[in-house]
């Protein structure tokens, strides 16, 4: 496990030398891409998993794993690509899969 989080954490960058900055704002229209994005991944998720017979609970946690690896994969994809690694895209990802599975808890009773 520790050998896992020292893996993953290697590859952040935590202030070393960046090839590209670019002005990563909290509010935008790439910050809406990855909050719709991420809301939708949520919902068809957690509909694909209820709809073959799973509780409520394990298609919310499922369903937020897989939204949190995909938007945690993009980020990575970026970095490898020369970009920035965007805490604040993963933001966006949190809000978006957070917000759906709020509206989700409302209809699914």
């Amino acid at each position: 496990m520790r050998f896992a989080l020292a893996f993953v954490l290697s590859g952040f960058p935590f202030g070393g030398p960046q090839e590209r900055v670019r002005e990563d704002r909290w509010f935008g229209r790439d910050k809406l891409y990855h909050f719709a994005a991420s809301a939708l991944i949520q919902s068809l998720g957690h509909s694909v998993l209820r709809a073959n017979g799973r509780d409520y609970r394990d298609a919310a946690w499922t369903a937020g794993a897989v939204t949190f690896t995909t938007g945690l994969g993009k980020e990575f994809w970026d970095r490898s690509q020369g970009r920035a690694f965007s805490w604040r895209d993963l933001a966006a990802d949190a809000a978006g899969g957070g917000t759906a599975t709020i509206a989700i808890r409302q209809i699914d009773r």
